[in-house]
């Protein structure tokens, strides 16, 4: 049995012209209905109050929602749900337990036919969706456009390949797209890589586009910008961050997957792939930013917006750019902000070079900024060093930073050596400058040390008297000289001639005389 949809219109129409005075079946040639539906409408009409002939004035809203509820329609008046129904709403709050888990309704039922209840699935999913509001798409409320020059909202993606390089390679390249909230005047600039320094040169191609600043930036959560995303207290990478406070604007990331947040730029990706990019051969990324520059300027910026009905270009010219704040006059230098970690030598490296710190800041990680000029440390908000910009394998040394009794001999210093040597006596200054006397004079540094320690351990005099007494030999081993003062030996004195000593095996003149015996005796 066929259904005939009844409007609103159609029911006000009866009761008007029935309100006018004119006949049922005047009515309903005039109308197009069946007499009989045009006496049912009159019916509901005259138990509502109203009476034939009174004049249309008497038909207000009230009056004819009060007939359209009189007659039923579209209420299934009489209507009772079935036995399967019934099993449905018997179940309501197991269905609404797992439709919030995220069960799939199929898997529902089931788990409800594992139970006992046997239902329908086409049952089961008008009971969930007229009951539990299963499978309704989500309210939204159109949020205002805001003033002129307030919001751009940012976005990034992935769009075609280039053409072949030198290598045969086809590479596929990204863009960041910008779209004002107001006149939509979308501005693409395409890239390699989507980095903080990509994300700030194209900022700044943005501005240079739009010829003034946006007070409020809306991007996505990219780690570009956002470094920790979060709804109230999101966490800006700092590069981006000084950027942002260097050009005066706010950076209002939208939320994780709510893509509301940004609606303006939301669907841009596809539609500037396709409608800028499609069809087109790119050489490479210069390339395409000529193609996205003439397509924003020319082709999307001059075509009717669905939503404004004007033309984004002439909308921005005539709204927004008189809003916009100053453009920038110089090219911002990018820093680039890291943690490095202050190692035993002193040292820390940051991009390939290395440079020193005070003791005291051994083992610490600090953050670091580096520029083009300069590289300053920060123990938490406080600065501790500042350098200026080395290449990379470069090295910048303050030896302040050292131990002052230790910096000397990491920088070398031999004549601070000698002047220690010379503190100690004046021998020994000779004997560390005899020392010192060759054509690399750093190679001698241990010896002077050690010459130093055996001031400190044997004292200057019994040095500067050992000292003495080497140079007059011309000896300049420390060795030696180490052994001389051990032994204690004492100076030598100005002798004569020297006495030689019997031999060892020398016997006295009566162990070779003949033996004489007594008188009368013989000799033997």
């Amino acid at each position: 049995m066929a259904f005939r949809e009844v409007t609103m219109v159609e029911i006000r129409e009866v009761l008007r012209q029935w309100l006018a005075g004119a006949g049922k079946k005047k009515i309903a040639s005039r109308v197009g209905l069946d007499p009989k539906t045009v006496r049912r409408y009159a019916r509901a009409g005259e138990a509502c109050g109203l009476v034939a002939g009174s004049g249309e004035a008497s038909l207000t809203d009230e009056l004819l929602a009060a007939v359209v509820a009189t007659l039923g329609i579209g209420l299934a008046a009489g209507h009772e749900h079935g036995d399967a129904w019934q099993r449905c709403e018997e179940q309501r709050g197991t269905i609404a337990e797992h439709l919030r888990s995220g069960v799939r309704l199929s898997k529902v039922r089931r788990l409800m036919q594992r139970q006992g209840v046997a239902v329908p699935y086409s049952t089961l999913h008008r009971f969930a969706s007229s009951e539990l509001g299963f499978g309704r798409p989500q309210v939204t409320l159109p949020v205002v456009d805001g003033a002129p020059g307030e919001e751009l909202q940012v976005d990034t993606g992935w769009m075609t390949l280039m053409e072949p390089d030198e290598r045969g390679r086809r590479r596929r390249f990204r863009a960041w797209i910008f779209t004002p909230v107001v006149s939509r005047y979308r501005f693409v600039y395409p890239c390699m890589r989507e980095t903080t320094e990509s994300a700030i040169e194209a900022f700044e191609a943005a501005w240079d586009f739009y010829g003034g600043v946006f007070k409020v930036a809306v991007p996505d959560n990219t780690k570009a910008i956002v470094q920790t995303a979060d709804p109230l207290e999101p966490k800006i990478a700092a590069a981006f961050l000084e950027y942002a406070q260097a050009r005066g604007f706010i950076i209002e990331p939208a939320r994780v997957r709510t893509p509301t947040d940004k609606g303006r730029v939301e669907r841009s990706v596809r539609d500037v792939r396709d409608d800028c990019f499609g069809g087109e051969v790119v050489r490479d990324v210069e390339h395409a930013r000529e193609i996205a520059r003439r397509w924003c300027e020319h082709e999307y910026g001059m075509r009717r917006h669905s939503t404004t009905r004007r033309l984004p270009r002439e909308h921005f010219d005539a709204v927004e750019k008189p809003a916009l704040l100053p453009a920038p006059t110089e090219r911002f230098d990018v820093p680039v902000w890291c943690e490095p970690k202050v190692a035993r030598d002193h040292f820390a490296q940051v991009l390939g070079a290395l440079y020193s710190l005070p003791t005291r800041l051994i083992g610490k990680r600090l953050r670091a900024r580096a520029d083009k000029q300069l590289v300053r440390f920060y123990d938490g908000a406080a600065l501790v060093k500042t350098h200026a910009r080395q290449p990379k394998g470069g090295r910048a040394i303050d030896t302040s930073d050292f131990p002052a009794e230790r910096a000397p001999y990491a920088m070398r210093d031999v004549a601070w050596l000698a002047r220690q040597a010379r503190e100690h006596g004046e021998s020994v200054g000779f004997l560390a400058d005899r020392l010192l006397a060759t054509d690399l004079p750093w190679t001698k540094m241990r010896a002077v040390r050690a010459l130093l320690s055996l001031c400190r351990k044997y004292g200057d005099v019994r040095v500067e008297e050992a000292c003495a007494r080497a140079l007059r030999e011309d000896m300049t081993s420390i060795h030696r000289l180490e052994r001389m003062l051990s032994l204690g030996a004492p100076a030598p004195a100005d002798e004569g001639a020297r006495v030689i000593p019997l031999g060892r095996f020398l016997r006295p003149a009566e162990s070779f005389a003949l033996r004489r015996g007594g008188e009368g005796g013989k000799r033997q």
